[in-house]
């Protein structure tokens, strides 16, 4: 690796902690932790109920880590379980009304963390920011964004 790589990516790890960090902060309020946030996220975006299989694979971590994260979420009345109607023993996962306000609440809030961060940048150079990134993670062959 060339010094000026390795430049890169420690500049590139030194902001990615700090946007993590930011985001951690974003959640207290809500008293959530990241996974919790993630699984609400995946829901969201999924816009119909899923398996706790799919929730599982999409968050990287296995379906009993999964199940933790959704009994959590169900016991604050954020996502609601029902049998799949196609297969008994497998379980659908949906976000309920208020689990759908809070994944909008937690977007603002996490935005607003980040926004001074990239606020240095001017919009042209956050639109090649995020050019960049995209091409980045497409040939990594990373996940889609949660």
């Amino acid at each position: 690796m060339h010094s000026r790589d390795r430049d890169l990516s420690d500049s590139f790890m030194t902001v990615a902690r700090d946007i993590r960090r930011r985001q951690m902060s974003a959640l207290e309020p809500f008293g959530l932790s990241p996974s919790h946030s993630r699984a609400l996220r995946v829901l969201a975006r999924a816009d119909e109920p899923v398996r706790l299989g799919y929730l599982a694979e999409r968050l990287h971590i296995v379906p009993r880590s999964a199940t933790d994260v959704i009994d959590a979420l169900e016991q604050s009345g954020h996502v609601h379980r029902r049998s799949d109607p196609a297969d008994r023993r497998a379980v659908l996962i949906e976000l309920t009304a208020s689990g759908r306000t809070l994944v909008s609440e937690l977007a603002i809030a996490q935005r607003r963390t980040s926004s001074d961060l990239f606020d240095v940048l001017d919009p042209a150079e956050r639109d090649q920011l995020r050019s960049l990134l995209d091409r980045i993670q497409e040939r990594s062959g990373a996940p889609d964004h949660l």
